[in-house]
């Protein structure tokens, strides 16, 4: 079957940090990702199922595991090579249309007693990400025996399957995955310290990709105290999906400062920072600079949740320190005490279809076509689009054979 591999390989992964553009090289090389024909991956144990992708998407930490820009923290909970695809709506053997939740905790890997955490259904807290009965892998896409999305099949527990409504369609499962993330950090939250019972609450939302847009809308549709959304995009079509999707107002990543200042009625300081802030900032890019402007606009006593992958980075801290400001991380998904217990991936769905997340979706290709792909993902605000996906449906050799 075909599948696109990502092979442990420092020079390629150094040729594709310093590469300005994907070219198909010898082989269908591009970079560390290469084109192969390989096996449909084995079932490792009981309760696996083997899956085929109808669609799959291309998000920022795959274009940063693909150019060599991912952090080394990841190195010892991944293993070689492996297929990337963790955004995945596919078909089972047994004729169901599934999205799968890609974190590889104890029940996936069959360990017995499973940590406290996976106990409680929180995998992404899992400490037992390179133990049991398959190699080192955080998530689907990341581990070697399971293969991912970038592929004609792959293999999933049944832990990980929730069944698609049938009347989404699959350019809106898609994006649940991406969505159950975003539902997560948008309640991550709930009680930002520097405002009371009945106050209003403004939020701002650093960044208008897949991850920003749908934070966006779960804000809106999640969080009651929420009352004003700021967000923050660098281009026309982002601003007007963000729009769509609820922002109260959207701002250029320069007039960030100045359009917290006004909503929140701070002033501004010397060197730009301000008297105030927003009690509550989602930043969904992760570079040095949007994680700068966070702690710039996040108001004394606030919160500033981390949605988007980090990038490794040096930066300033002090604000952090001396406004006091709560510094969290919001990665994947799981039980929402805020919403009585109900999982990300439940409110993903109904996310996924009260906001049309299909209108998201810019652009697919075949996995053959990859390079222009992955070159339309990675340029994907300059090119007017959201996501970028991989769609299977129409492949000749789909088949559980």
């Amino acid at each position: 079957m075909k599948a696109l591999q990502v092979e442990r390989s420092v020079p390629r992964f150094a040729m594709a940090r310093i590469a300005s553009e994907w070219k198909a090289g010898a082989g269908g090389r591009y970079g560390p990702l290469r084109l192969v024909d390989v096996p449909p991956p084995e079932l490792p144990g009981p309760g696996w199922h083997r899956l085929l992708p109808r669609m799959s998407g291309i998000c920022g930490s795959d274009l940063a595991t693909v150019d060599g820009r991912s952090s080394r923290w990841f190195e010892p909970i991944v293993s070689f090579p492996f297929v990337p695809g963790h955004e995945v709506v596919a078909d089972t053997e047994d004729g169901r249309r599934v999205v799968i939740e890609p974190v590889l905790g104890c029940e996936a890997r069959g360990i017995k007693p499973m940590c406290p955490a996976c106990a409680e259904g929180r995998r992404r807290h899992c400490i037992n990400l390179t133990g049991g009965h398959i190699s080192p892998g955080l998530q689907t896409g990341y581990c070697k025996e399971t293969g991912g999305g970038w592929s004609l099949a792959f293999v999933a527990h049944e832990c990980q399957l929730h069944p698609v409504p049938e009347n989404l369609p699959d350019e809106a499962a898609v994006l649940v995955e991406p969505a159950a993330c975003a539902v997560h950090a948008a309640l991550s939250r709930l009680h930002a310290g520097s405002t009371q019972a009945g106050e209003d609450l403004t939020a701002v939302v650093i960044g208008a990709g897949t991850l920003g847009l749908c934070v966006i809308a779960a804000l809106s549709r999640f969080r009651e105290d929420v009352t004003r959304v700021i967000a923050v995009a660098k281009h026309p079509h982002q601003r007007e999906f963000a729009h769509r999707l609820g922002a109260t107002s959207v701002a250029e990543p320069g007039e960030l400062r100045r359009a917290v200042r006004r909503s929140t009625g701070s002033w501004a300081l010397g060197s730009g920072q301000l008297s105030g802030g927003a009690p509550l900032v989602i930043d969904c890019v992760g570079t040095a600079s949007s994680i700068a402007d966070a702690l710039a606009v996040t108001a004394p006593g606030g919160d500033l949740v981390l949605a988007g992958m980090p990038a490794p980075a040096h930066i300033d801290l002090t604000p952090l320190w001396q406004r006091e400001v709560s510094l969290t991380g919001s990665y994947t998904y799981g039980p929402e005490p805020a919403m009585g217990g109900r999982h990300s991936f439940d409110l993903a769905f109904e996310l996924a279809e009260a906001a049309r997340l299909e209108r998201l979706l810019s652009a697919t290709y075949s996995l053959d076509r990859a390079a222009e792909a992955i070159e339309h993902a990675a340029a994907a605000g300059r090119r007017g689009s959201v996501k970028v996906a991989f769609d299977m449906r129409r492949e000749k050799k789909r088949s559980f054979e």
